[in-house]
């Protein structure tokens, strides 16, 4: 595989907010890791600027254990057995009375107290290493007392505020509201959730933009990026979750998600749902796809109608009849080429057979693993 990125750069790196599905960046950060992409600056709003401190200390291993074992009452003064039987519907009889006594607590304190995520940042934010770090980090988050968006450079907070800085950032509407140096915040996501004008601002040129989707202003929709930018995006195509399904086991999928979809945008890869390094031209795989009528099989009886697939000849009935057919059935855009037909196919037929997603497979790979598993069905395939 090709890395698409220049490692000889120096990237800045922007982190949106969108609670629990923040383990997603962690993800990517490994991938980015293991590429040797060097980071320059971090902008976060929300949990990306929880993970960017981890990301300025160069600590993926506190941020990897962190996730791994995170819970709701990790982050809130709340049941975890409850909390997991209200987002799965289980409630029962017996935890009415449980439920009451949490709600009052909660309207009587003015929202879910958050004293286990203050403990969380307190215990695995090293104020000093932030401080050292050869990386910027930047936070935003929005100021009540002030009615203002503000960007902390964190690293040039007073001694002792950093902590409470990236809590003030995280700051969602459902938490109870306390003073932060005698002053009130709310999650910086209400109004820049996608911070990479805080980068722009700063003459960052190359950018690593990580989505998750989170609840807050889209900031980067009404951005004009300069000519001179570039843009590199790393996002999900598959739901991450609730931005307060605070569960390990949530955590670590999505932890696995975010690593494939950054290999996908670091080299390159093809695929709609799985992760395939296909670097040929259109008549590589035109030629793989004539190669492999087998795999079209299942494909051509509804075009086919009551012919015989013995009477087809020549490649005019393929490239002017069936392929187009095949296209429009598997969803293609009108100037679909045909690495993009074959690649769909070999995509349908693994998720017809179940094929695991999370793992890289180059097209040779997806091909052979498809006709062996072909090969293992009832000889009379239907045609």
């Amino acid at each position: 595989m090709e890395l698409r990125l220049d490692p000889s750069k120096e990237y800045g790196i922007v982190l949106e907010g969108g609670g629990a599905r923040g383990a997603y960046q962690i993800g990517a950060w490994k991938a980015l890791k293991e590429a040797g992409i060097r980071i320059k600056g971090i902008a976060g709003v929300s949990v990306g600027a929880l993970n960017g401190a981890l990301m300025c200390m160069d600590d993926w291993e506190t941020a990897r254990r962190i996730w791994e074992t995170i819970s709701y009452s990790k982050v809130m003064d709340v049941s975890d057995s409850l909390m997991e039987k209200l987002r799965s519907g289980g409630v029962e009889f017996q935890d009415f009375q449980e439920l009451k006594t949490m709600l009052f607590k909660v309207l009587s304190d003015g929202g879910l107290d958050v004293t286990p995520l203050r403990n969380l940042i307190k215990e695995n934010v090293d104020e000093e290493r932030i401080r050292t770090s050869e990386r910027e980090l930047f936070a935003v988050t929005y100021s009540l007392t002030e009615r203002k968006k503000l960007v902390l450079n964190v690293k040039e907070l007073p001694e002792g505020e950093i902590g409470d800085a990236l809590l003030a950032s995280a700051y969602f509407l459902a938490f109870k509201r306390e003073k932060l140096g005698g002053k009130r915040y709310i999650d910086g996501g209400g109004v820049d959730n996608v911070p990479v004008e805080v980068l722009l601002e700063r003459g960052y040129e190359d950018i690593i933009v990580i989505r998750i989707y989170g609840l807050g202003r889209d900031s980067e929709r009404f951005l004009e990026v300069p000519e001179n930018v570039r843009l590199c995006h790393i996002a999900p195509r598959r739901d991450l979750g609730g931005i307060l399904e605070f569960s390990s086991r949530k955590a670590r999928q999505s932890m696995t998600l975010g690593y494939y979809d950054a290999m996908r945008t670091l080299y390159g890869l093809e695929g709609r749902s799985y992760y395939i390094d296909a670097p040929g031209g259109e008549p590589y795989y035109f030629d793989r796809m004539m190669s492999e009528l087998e795999l079209l099989k299942l494909y051509i009886r509804p075009v086919l109608e009551e012919e015989d697939w013995e009477h087809l000849n020549g490649y005019r009935a393929f490239t002017e009849g069936i392929f187009p057919h095949l296209a429009k059935k598997l969803g293609l855009k009108e100037e679909w080429d045909y690495k993009e037909l074959y690649l769909a196919m070999l995509e349908e037929m693994a998720r017809k057979f179940r094929l695991k997603r999370l793992r890289i497979y180059t097209a040779e790979e997806l091909s052979k693993e498809v006709m062996r598993r072909l090969g293992a069905l009832d000889s009379r395939l239907p045609i």
